[in-house]
């Protein structure tokens, strides 16, 4: 069973800062793709950034250059760096996991309780 522990939402203006964390096991952090996806209201969730088993990064174009997805692998924590903040970002953000060790674009078949980020302008 995939467990996933988001922590680190919150509220900020826009072009502040956010960092967004996943803790999960060891099995699933080594082995697997791992991604964020996000959620605004009304509207379909979408994939933000992905990372496969061996560090190779993907990001939506809207966060290119914005946020940074990256590992510790001590800690078997993902997570998202958030910079530049924008209103369109605000949205529950979820952990997801892919049961394989490549990634396929931002599909994902596991997802965390999410944590909201809302920008104000």
């Amino acid at each position: 069973q995939v467990q996933l522990a988001e922590s680190g939402g919150g509220s900020v203006q826009a072009g502040g800062s956010l960092t967004l964390s996943c803790a999960t096991s060891s099995r699933t952090f080594n082995n697997y793709c791992m991604g964020w996806s996000r959620q605004a209201p009304g509207k379909e969730r979408e994939g933000v950034a992905s990372i496969n088993r061996n560090g190779a990064t993907a990001y939506t174009d809207s966060v290119k250059g914005r946020f940074t997805i990256s590992k510790d692998n001590a800690k078997n924590t993902l997570y998202l760096q958030m910079d530049n903040l924008k209103p369109e970002d605000t949205a529950m953000y979820y952990c997801a996991v892919r049961r394989t060790w490549y990634c396929e674009g931002f599909e994902y078949e596991h997802w965390g309780q999410g944590a909201q980020v809302t920008v104000s302008s």
